[in-house]
Formats: structure tokens, C-alpha cells, sequence
């Protein structure tokens, strides 16, 4: 409803039922108080609320079946490519499932090439997936950022709806459970039990201030380190050789396991710092150029 900012008019929602036996659902509406949009990329309901775009990458996958000798190699490994030819601003990976391989890159600046890009990631990996055959093929959209509108009346999106993928790692499912049982936990405080309807301001002062609070802090310097590692073959030279560093291992295996930047110790920081400059300038010294891609009009699209 329009006055849904000014009034505690429900909404309605339009649904298709399941129906056992039958191919298409029947359609039904249900009215209901408040709306949490957890329904992806994209979201429904960020449509409805007019919640804003935000650029989004392409994320292309294979799960591949190889032997079960190839396998015993990913039993403790997961694979992390870095270069132009598997993407132009992200990694390409090999991760090992249960059976199987999950093969992928992405890439948000050259969209258009992500089969040209999948195809060099399985031309990396080589032998080790050689052979493989492949059982699915996967692609989604990720964000890149946080949407303009996260709460507009008792309409709050939470996970990949609102935008919350971290940089780098293009990782969302722990953040995507984690905002929905904050702004779960947030509302139902708001609600007294029933008694009254939270407003779009008490909303934002709770769930949103406290998530970005405790994760915005996260989401930021994943950008940075993002920009400023992916965006050529000079910089990725530095970040696989900072990789050797025992230091940088442990940050980055503390910061993934607690999901929220770590390294508190401000001497082997400094010294951090310096190692990455020298990388840098190792990395731009002997690194290839990159190579050149023009798509102006998939790059008019994006915000």
C-alpha cells in the first residue's frame, strides 16, 4: 500500500501454492504486517520496495566428476587461481565437494567473457580435472555492494537481497543467516510481544545500525584489499607472494573464521605493510600485461 510508511496497512503477497501432482501452483495472496526479503540477488521484494540496483558480478560454475585418484589431490586442497585469463578483477577456483569438483571463476568489468574465462580456469587446472566429466552447470549473480534501501516501511531485506557479499572472497552465506536472524531478533524486541507494529526508523536503528556496526568495518577493507589486489597481473604477482607470509595466513584464516577483520598487532602491521609495498613493486616489475577488453556496452550498465 502507499501509506505503508504513515500507516500499519498490511501487505498483500501473491503466491503460487504447490499442488501434489500438478505442474503449476494454484495462486493464492496472503496479508501479513511485515516483509523480510531473503530471496536472493534477485529479490522480489528489493523490486517491490523499490529498494535500488547495485552492480553484481557473474559467478560461473561446472561441478566436474573426475577420477577418484584425481580426487585424493583436493582431499586437504582447495585451489585458488589469480590472472587476467581467469578473470580480469576476481580468482578462478577448484574446490573440492563430496564426489566432486566445483570449477568457477567470475567477474563484475567483463561480464560478456565469462565462458571465455571458465574455459582458461579448467585450462589451468589441467591435468588434475583432465578427463572430468561435467554433472551441472551453475551461474548467479553476486553483489557488490549493499543496496541504496534496505528497510523502506516494515519492508527489510537481509542476505543477498540487501547485498551482503564480502569482497574477495565473494562469500554471503554466513552473512546472509546472520542478517536474517538479526533483523529477526531486532523486530520481534520491536514487537512486544504482539503489541505493536516497529516503524521503519526503529528498524533502521536496530538491525541495520548493528549490523553495519559490527560488519561494516569487514565489507571495507575486503574493498579495498580487492581494488587494490585484483585489479591487474602486477598487483596479483604481490598478493600470491604476500600469501607466503605467516602472518597474512593467519589474519586471513582468523578473519574468515570469525568474519571480521583481524590482526590487532600493530608492529608485525607496520612490517606488513612494508612487505607489501615491496611486493608491489616486485609484482608490477615482472608481471605480463594485461590484456585489453572493451565491452562499452555492458559497462554503460553498471552504477
Amino acid at each position: 500500500p502507499e501509506d505503508h510508511k504513515e500507516t500499519e496497512s498490511q501487505y498483500t503477497l501473491h503466491y503460487q501454492e504447490f499442488t501434489a501432482g500438478s505442474s503449476a501452483g494454484v495462486p493464492k495472496t496472503m496479508d501479513v504486517d511485515l516483509i523480510v526479503g531473503a530471496d536472493g540477488a534477485n529479490s522480489r521484494v528489493a523490486k517491490a520496495m523499490d529498494a535500488g540496483e547495485y552492480n553484481f558480478a557473474i559467478a560461473f560454475q561446472e561441478r566436474i566428476k573426475i577420477t577418484e585418484e584425481q580426487m585424493n589431490f583436493y582431499e586437504e586442497m582447495a585451489e585458488m587461481y589469480v590472472g587476467d585469463d581467469v578473470s580480469p578483477d576476481f580468482y578462478g577456483w577448484v574446490f573440492p565437494k563430496y564426489d566432486h569438483v566445483g570449477v568457477g571463476t567470475g567477474t563484475v568489468v567483463n561480464r560478456p567473457a565469462i565462458k571465455q574465462y571458465q574455459k582458461a580456469i579448467r585450462d589451468r587446472a589441467g591435468d588434475k580435472i583432465a578427463g572430468g566429466k561435467i554433472i551441472k552447470v551453475e551461474a548467479h549473480p553476486i553483489p557488490e555492494h549493499y543496496r541504496p534501501r534496505r528497510v523502506q516501511g516494515r519492508l527489510a531485506l537481509v542476505g543477498d537481497a540487501a547485498g551482503y557479499v564480502t569482497k574477495c572472497s565473494g562469500e554471503g552465506i554466513y552473512f546472509a543467516a546472520k542478517s536474517g536472524r538479526m533483523a529477526a531478533e531486532a523486530i520481534v524486541k520491536l514487537m512486544e510481544g504482539g503489541k505493536r507494529l516497529p516503524t521503519q526508523t526503529e528498524i533502521e536503528r536496530t538491525y541495520i545500525a548493528d549490523y553495519d556496526k559490527l560488519y561494516g568495518p569487514t565489507y571495507t577493507v575486503l574493498d579495498i584489499l580487492q581494488k587494490v589486489f585484483y585489479s591487474n597481473n602486477g598487483a596479483r604477482e604481490a598478493f600470491v607472494e604476500l600469501c607466503n607470509s605467516k602472518y597474512v595466513q593467519q589474519v586471513t584464516f582468523d578473519s574468515y573464521l570469525y568474519k571480521r577483520v583481524q590482526g590487532n598487532n600493530p608492529l608485525d602491521d607496520l612490517k606488513l605493510l612494508g612487505e607489501t609495498i615491496g611486493c608491489l613493486i616486485k609484482g608490477y616489475a615482472i608481471a605480463t600485461p594485461d590484456q585489453e577488453f572493451s565491452n562499452p556496452v555492458e559497462s554503460a550498465k553498471r552504477l
